[in-house]
């Protein structure tokens, strides 16, 4: 994920602003981290360059 995109990125439940954590990066490009949303608490994580921002309880292997 290109960290330019946080200008325009947004919690999907309540719309407000996420908050990056970088595990692993190369360049500008964030291969490994999360989202956090700390409005409403929620993380998204971000695997091999892609954030899931799947609403919590539709990703997969996630039991809810």
């Amino acid at each position: 994920m290109r960290k330019e995109l946080m200008d325009i990125l947004a919690c999907p439940l309540c719309k407000e602003a996420l908050e990056l954590q970088v595990d692993e990066e190369e360049g500008e490009e964030v291969i490994r981290g999360l989202l956090h949303c700390s409005s409403c608490s929620e993380d998204y994580p971000i695997e091999g360059s892609v954030p899931n921002l799947l609403p919590p309880g539709m990703w997969l292997g996630k039991a809810e």
